[in-house]
């Protein structure tokens, strides 16, 4: 997860304006965006009430990721006419990687120690660790560290890293205008939409295969790669007037994120769902970026906002193991009360690890960028 500014642009999960004035290139408003996700996937897993939208906050964090390292390449591209594969994966691993082990590895050893409930299967331990803990899940059961079941996500992100680059340097290799690089991302995206109908309504698979599995779930991150290469409201002249998208195309995006919400058919979530929040997400996007003062996107400013923004990627790994143990602890409390315990505790874990290893990893990394 990465980061972006349109007077400076960079992140899916890292930065606020102080945080990061080291960063050369980034996007204020995608804080705030990545602390709505956040926030959705939080409430969620603290069973606050069930209208919170869960996996939508991940689509936003998925969409957001496609976006932001396809604009990254896209700058690579243009200055280079190349992209060094050696230097993106430093970057992501540097990104990715440290806190993700040292969060996975406390936890499992809390949990041996009794401290965490659940119980440390090999197997599905080893899934967690070599990325591969979504089609683990799928296919077979083995318990780990209560809340560690976030990473299925993160495991769907690494596939994305491995293939992605070595598709987009093909396509820019051929010359293909931006419009039609557009047109091929749309066109994975159809396929990805052709293929879960198939499994949905031709095999009658589970609705857990659809969910975590990165074969069912890229064209989320594929979606923000479109818009990464046409249109792009970071780096491209608008489209259209500011009227029309903040009037007529932010509003039809939220009718589709909310229509997408309310009808419930089983077969419909499973399948149209994703394709109809990735289309939506466009204009939102665009919007927040090009028109940081309009409506309500400058609350995406606000600085505490940003600043949990800046957090979120920390945030993300750690809230659903502390939102167990503090029901383990404290289980007589009320469950508004053990959430709000929760995201303290989950703030104070994130701003130690940023502090200490995001921070100093992410301006070494920049020394990796050549953008």
């Amino acid at each position: 997860m990465e980061k972006l500014s349109v007077s400076s642009p960079e992140s899916n999960l890292e930065t606020s304006a102080s945080a990061n004035a080291h960063s050369r290139f980034y996007i204020p408003s995608l804080d705030g965006i990545r602390t709505v996700a956040f926030l959705l996937v939080f409430l969620a897993h603290a069973k606050i009430a069930e209208l919170f939208p869960g996996g939508f906050g991940v689509t936003v964090f998925f969409f957001l990721s496609g976006y932001l390292i396809t604009t990254l390449l896209r700058q690579e591209y243009d200055r280079y006419q190349t992209i060094d594969f050696k230097l993106f994966y430093v970057r992501r691993i540097l990104r990715i990687w440290p806190s993700f082990y040292l969060v996975l590895v406390l936890g499992a050893g809390l949990t041996v120690l009794g401290l965490l409930k659940g119980k440390i299967d090999l197997s599905a331990f080893l899934a967690q660790c070599l990325h591969y803990t979504n089609y683990y899940t799928i296919f077979f059961s083995g318990e780990t560290t209560a809340g560690s079941g976030v990473y299925w996500s993160l495991a769907v992100e690494e596939h994305f890293y491995l293939l992605f680059p070595l598709l987009y340097l093909a396509i820019r290799k051929l010359r293909v205008s931006p419009r039609r690089q557009m047109f091929i991302l749309w066109g994975l995206c159809l396929t990805d939409l052709l293929w879960r109908c198939l499994l949905v309504y031709g095999f009658g698979v589970s609705s857990e295969r659809v969910f975590y599995a990165t074969d069912t779930r890229v064209d989320s991150i594929l979606f923000g790669c479109a818009l990464a290469v046409n249109n792009n409201p970071a780096l491209d002249a608008p489209y259209y007037s500011k009227k029309l998208w903040n009037y007529l195309f932010v509003p039809i995006g939220i009718i589709l994120i909310l229509f997408s919400f309310l009808y419930r058919s089983p077969e419909f979530q499973q399948t149209f769902r994703y394709t109809i929040q990735g289309i939506a997400l466009y204009p939102i996007f665009i919007s927040a970026i090009r028109f940081p003062n309009w409506g309500l996107f400058p609350l995406l400013n606000l600085n505490w906002m940003r600043f949990l923004g800046v957090l979120s990627y920390s945030l993300y790994l750690v809230h659903y193991t502390v939102i167990s143990a503090v029901r383990m602890y404290l289980p007589h409390l009320h469950k508004v009360l053990q959430a709000g315990i929760s995201l303290l505790i989950s703030i104070g874990l994130a701003y130690v690890i940023y502090k200490f290893i995001e921070f100093p990893l992410g301006r070494l990394r920049k020394k990796f960028s050549r953008v």
